[in-house]
């Protein structure tokens, strides 16, 4: 290979219309969180639908507060300008997760020219773990 032809190991993995996020949290700190503060962490966290959904399920809150700092990972912008609750993580029918994005995580998402964001979700008896995928829109105009 010559010089003109090798790239650095940044060329080769990384794009800028790509975003990757992933995210493990330890269900019993959520727990520990949830006994510790109740309510005000749990409202803090997420929304009405979230834990309607979880039914106070450690492990189901859990991956879903991995799933929302996967998505600020992805982004690339941290939790600037948003708050926890303006990222939703709900279902399809078939179980699927998704996001659906409020106030500020809806804004920094539109501005970023992302055009979509995949998720998956996993936990055990005593981990967590989130992963988000997100892909810029392509301007081909020109």
């Amino acid at each position: 290979m010559s010089n003109s032809d090798s790239h650095s190991s940044a060329d080769l993995f990384s794009s800028p219309h790509i975003g990757l996020g992933v995210d493990i949290v330890e269900i019993s700190r959520i727990e520990r969180l949830i006994g510790n503060w109740g309510d005000r962490f749990t409202n803090r966290i997420f929304t009405a639908r979230e834990q309607k959904k979880c039914s106070g399920k450690f492990s189901a809150l859990a991956v879903r507060f991995a799933a929302k700092e996967a998505f600020v990972k992805a982004m690339g912008t941290g939790l600037w300008g948003m708050t926890w609750l303006d990222i939703e993580i709900l279902n399809h029918p078939n179980g699927r997760p998704y996001y659906v994005l409020h106030g500020g995580a809806a804004s920094a998402f539109s501005e970023g020219m992302w055009k979509s964001c995949a998720l998956s979700l996993s936990h055990t008896a005593g981990m967590a773990i989130a992963m988000a995928v997100a892909n810029k829109q392509i301007d081909t105009s020109g």
